[in-house]
């Protein structure tokens, strides 16, 4: 790649760090420009150096790996996520945060390999290298009875945010994550998503009927469902607008 790769180092273990640096030095593509022993100090380096990839620890003293991952997705410019780990039973929990890859150490050579592969077809697609947190989404990933689901965003109904949990009905199933709706909102921004209440989003294209209900709001109905769905009054006009009615 003729755009090196801003890379980010998180482990609180230095001979870790030192392995992966030696490892990853090996691919021209990939550029360290620095390390962070903390999560804390992960959070401070990405908003100073603005990394396009972060390797992360998950077992790391007061802020873990799992915490600053959350904490990395909500800067304006959140790198992507390889978490580098000795734990293979976090890996469910790190495909929450969306994470290229999930590598064990001791770290095998060939499977490095195809992280970097893997790290170099996603910014192959962006020019020029960024990676917003409103980036689209090809498939969701989420998690559900210890098993990591692929939804494709237009098998999605709509999605709802009840108490600290979104619930998600698809025509393959229903699933519940703890990504904030707000947030699967940016990723499925090049999709037919709308927002018909604070707590609701909705797929267009599996609307069915709008309808008037009272007080100016309105009603929908989603295909294959029985459940109506309610649009607050505060976003009929721009639905309108987007419906062009």
């Amino acid at each position: 790649m003729d755009i090196p790769i801003k890379t980010l180092i998180v482990d609180d273990e230095l001979y870790s760090r030192d392995e992966l640096k030696h490892l990853l030095q090996a691919f021209p593509s990939i550029q360290i420009v620095g390390e962070a022993e903390t999560g804390e100090s992960a959070i401070m380096k990405a908003l100073q150096l603005q990394p396009d990839v972060v390797f992360l620890d998950v077992e790391m003293p007061k802020m873990n790996g799992m915490e600053a991952a959350k904490a990395l997705m909500e800067l304006k410019k959140a790198p992507y996520i390889v978490f580098a780990t000795a734990y293979p039973q976090f890996a469910a929990e790190a495909f929450r945060y969306d994470a290229i890859d999930y590598i064990l150490k001791p770290y095998d050579e060939d499977l490095l390999k195809e992280t970097v592969e893997r790290i170099e077809k996603k910014f192959s697609q962006d020019t020029p290298i960024i990676h917003e947190v409103g980036k689209s989404a090809a498939k969701l990933a989420v998690e559900a009875e210890g098993e990591i689901y692929y939804i494709d965003p237009k098998d999605i109904l709509y999605m709802f945010r009840e108490e600290k949990v979104t619930k998600i009905i698809a025509r393959t199933g229903e699933f519940e994550v703890k990504t904030p709706l707000k947030d699967l909102e940016c990723r499925l921004n090049s999709f037919s998503f709308f927002r018909i209440h604070k707590s609701y989003l909705v797929n267009l294209e599996h609307v069915t009927r709008l309808t008037p209900w009272f007080n100016g709001a309105y009603q929908l109905e989603i295909e294959g469902r029985e459940e109506l769905l309610s649009v607050s009054r505060n976003y009929v006009k721009a639905l309108r607008a987007r419906l062009e009615i």
